[in-house]
């Protein structure tokens, strides 16, 4: 990853340039405060991975020991291994979206309403969420450090499908691999978008999984709540800050649970009618938002 921050500066710097000479009205370009955010994000990003990495690291070297199981590190092992980390990165990906609390780490990535390639570094300081996942590849033998290699090109990869300056590649690419277009709808806030094409270097397994969906109106991106904050740290914090705000308010354990472990949007269910806590006449309170 930090061997390829020179192409990522390099890359930048070519979109911004090519936006300077061939404006696009439709397109959400750059803003200098959003575009700062993201690049402070993916500083902020690179100090704490580096301290989320050592207990991680502690976990999967205990895994790997423990196992009987050794996949060698070979010139068509590492195709495989390349395969099996984007299998696996597909569910994490899916699941910081379907879990709230896991999508309070990933809602980062997500927060700004531009679609460039500072937004591919817009990256969370929690993620510590992330490495369960990886589990069942130390498990079978896979070295921990292959694994954060496969990582490592997975992210790569991921960088330049965050533009808008590439428009939609031949079907056969457009078929197999992520892309600008399929990732454009996966940063997309409109409700036929939400919560598809989750992907890395693949998008295989959301056409077989079911979460694909092609590119045709014009994404709008950001969240369906935006934060209208360019504040870093509340960028890293404001959903977990608005779970602690849930539970605090919430009735039951059975609902803080949900808070929790529920998808972003989730709400209860109104008490019944007659309930304890139902006001009489027999309407229920409006659930909080």
């Amino acid at each position: 990853m930090l061997w390829s921050i020179p192409a990522f500066v390099l890359l930048t710097v070519v979109e911004m340039v090519s936006y300077r000479l061939h404006p696009d009205e439709d397109a959400a370009g750059y803003e200098a405060k959003d575009a700062a955010t993201s690049l402070g994000m993916g500083l902020g990003s690179l100090v704490f991975d580096a301290l989320w990495k050592i207990p991680v690291v502690a976990i999967y070297t205990a895994v790997y020991e423990l196992t009987p199981l050794r996949v060698p590190v070979l010139w068509w092992t590492i195709p495989l291994m390349l395969l099996a980390q984007d299998f696996f990165y597909y569910w994490q990906h899916r699941g910081h979206h379907v879990i709230r609390i896991l999508w309070a780490c990933h809602v980062v990535h997500h927060s700004s309403r531009k679609f460039n390639f500072t937004t591919a570094l817009r990256q969370p300081w929690t993620s510590l969420t992330s490495w369960p996942f990886y589990l069942p590849m130390i498990a079978l033998g896979v070295h921990p450090a292959a694994v954060a290699f496969c990582y490592s090109v997975n992210l790569v990869y991921q960088f330049w499908i965050h533009t808008e300056r590439v428009g939609r590649l031949p079907r056969p690419f457009e078929y197999v691999l992520n892309t600008p277009s399929h990732h454009r709808v996966h940063h997309a806030s409109q409700g036929g978008y939400l919560d598809r094409n989750f992907g890395g270097i693949l998008i295989v397994w959301d056409r077989m999984f079911g979460s694909w969906v092609g590119e045709t109106e014009r994404p709008v991106y950001g969240l369906t709540k935006n934060i209208d904050t360019y504040n870093p740290l509340r960028v890293a914090t404001h959903e977990y800050a608005a779970i602690a705000r849930d539970l605090r308010a919430a009735r039951d354990w059975r609902e803080r649970a949900g808070r929790v472990l529920r998808g972003p949007g989730w709400q209860p269910a109104p008490p019944q009618a007659g309930a304890p806590g139902t006001p009489q006449g027999g309407t229920a309170p409006e659930p909080a938002a």
